[in-house]
C-alpha cells in the first residue's frame, strides 16, 4: 500500500499547473507541453508578464496568474511542478498538499534541511506525493554504470572527478560555498542511487584558489563514509579551466573484483566486462523526472525522488558544508537529528507539528 494518494483517473493526461516561469521555468515548460502523460493548464509567477510570454513561446492554451493560490480553483490541477527559487519551495508545497494536489518540485528541497524535514511531514500529513526532482539521475548510461560497479563487487572506493570553468555571473557568484551547495548535490544524490546506501559522515574541505572568480569556495573535497564502509570522494572546482569534466562529472569504483568508470556522458566501462557506448534513453534529465512522477501517481509506487528519501541527499550538501566550516567530521544522523529539532521549532501547521511530534 502506497503512502500517498494515487491519480484516479489514469485514462487522461495530467492536469498541472507550473509555478515559476524563469529560465528554468521555460525548459520545464517545454518538457510539460511535449508530454503526452500531462496538460499544462495554468502558469503562477510574481512577474505576470513573463509568465505570459513564456506561455505563449511554448504555444500552451494556460491561464496566467500571480500565485498558485489565485489558479487552483480555476485550474482544478492534478499536480503542481514547482519551479520557483529555492527559499520559495516551502510555502508552494505545502500549500499545494494541503489543497491536496501532489508535487515535483525541483531541486533543493529547501535552503536548509530544517525546512526540507518540514515538508517531509507535511507530506505525511496530507498522504499526497512530493518529489523532488534530481534531473541528473535520469540517464541512461548513469542506470548502465550501476550494473558495471554491481559486477566488480560491493566498492570500497567511489569516486567524483567534477571540474569545470563557468561564468554564470549573478547570485553564483557571491555564495559562500557555490560548488557544494548549488552543484555537488546532482553527483552526491547520484552516488546514493549508485552504491544503493545512505551516507553516514563525511569530513570536508573547501577553499576558493587565488584565481577564482568567485566571492566564496569554488572548490572542495568531500569524503564521506557509507553504511557498510565504502568510502564516497568528491573532489571539484568551479574555476577549472581547459579539459573539462562532463557537467555529471568523471566516475571510478574499486571493488573486490574489479573497477569500473564512467565519463559523465555515454561511456562505461569494467575491467569485468569492458566498454560500452550508451546512447541516450528516451526520458532524461527533467524528461526522466517527470515521467516517474507520473508513474507514481499512477501506480503509486514511491519515486526515487520522494521528498522523505532525497533529505538524505540534501543532508550530504549540508554536512560537507559543515564540516568544511568547522575542520571536523560531521556525522549526517545527528545532523538529521538537529534538523527534526529545528523543524519543530519552526512556526507551522498544527497537521505538521503532529507529524513531527509523531517521529
Amino acid at each position: 500500500m502506497s503512502a500517498f494518494a494515487r491519480v484516479a483517473d489514469p485514462a487522461r493526461p495530467l492536469r498541472v499547473v507550473q509555478v515559476g516561469a524563469g529560465s528554468m521555468g521555460l525548459a520545464w515548460m517545454r518538457t510539460l507541453t511535449a508530454s503526452e502523460d500531462v496538460e499544462l493548464v495554468g502558469v503562477a509567477d510574481l512577474d505576470v508578464d513573463r509568465a505570459e510570454a513564456a506561455v505563449r513561446a511554448v504555444g500552451a492554451d494556460a491561464k496566467v496568474d500571480v500565485s498558485l493560490s489565485s489558479l487552483l480553483p480555476v485550474t482544478e490541477p492534478d499536480a503542481v511542478v514547482n519551479v520557483t527559487v529555492p527559499a520559495a519551495h516551502a510555502a508552494v508545497n505545502i500549500e499545494a498538499l494541503f489543497a491536496g494536489v501532489p508535487v515535483l518540485c525541483e531541486k533543493p528541497a529547501a535552503p536548509t534541511l530544517a525546512d526540507a524535514v518540514v515538508q517531509v511531514a507535511a507530506a505525511e500529513a496530507t498522504g499526497r506525493l512530493l518529489m523532488i526532482s534530481q534531473s541528473r539521475r535520469y540517464y541512461a548510461a548513469l542506470a548502465e554504470y550501476r550494473r558495471r560497479i554491481a559486477e566488480v563487487g560491493t566498492p570500497g572506493l567511489l569516486t567524483t572527478g567534477f571540474f569545470r570553468g563557468p561564468r554564470f555571473g549573478g547570485f553564483r557568484d557571491e555564495m559562500e560555498q557555490p560548488l557544494l551547495v548549488d552543484m555537488a548535490i546532482h553527483a552526491f544524490d547520484a552516488a546514493r542511487y549508485l552504491l544503493d546506501a545512505e551516507p553516514v559522515s563525511v569530513v570536508c574541505e573547501s577553499w576558493n584558489p587565488a584565481w577564482s572568480w568567485y566571492r566564496g569556495d569554488a572548490a572542495a573535497t568531500a569524503m564521506f563514509t557509507f553504511d557498510g564502509g565504502t568510502r564516497y570522494v568528491f573532489t571539484g572546482a568551479w574555476c577549472a579551466d581547459g579539459l573539462e569534466t562532463s557537467w555529471n562529472g568523471e566516475w571510478r569504483a574499486t571493488g573486490s573484483a574489479g573497477t569500473a568508470t564512467w565519463d559523465g556522458e555515454g561511456r562505461v566501462t569494467s575491467s569485468v566486462s569492458g566498454a560500452a557506448d550508451v546512447p541516450p534513453g528516451p526520458g532524461e534529465q527533467i524528461a526522466g523526472a517527470l515521467a516517474e512522477f507520473v508513474a507514481a501517481l499512477r501506480t503509486g509506487v514511491e519515486p526515487s525522488g520522494a521528498i522523505a528519501g532525497n533529505i538524505r541527499s540534501l543532508a550530504m550538501v549540508e554536512a560537507a558544508v559543515r564540516s568544511a566550516e568547522s575542520g571536523t567530521r560531521v556525522q549526517i544522523g545527528a545532523l538529521l537529528e538537529q534538523a527534526h529539532r529545528d523543524a519543530l521549532a519552526r512556526p507551522v501547521r498544527d497537521e505538521i507539528r503532529a507529524r513531527l511530534e509523531s517521529w
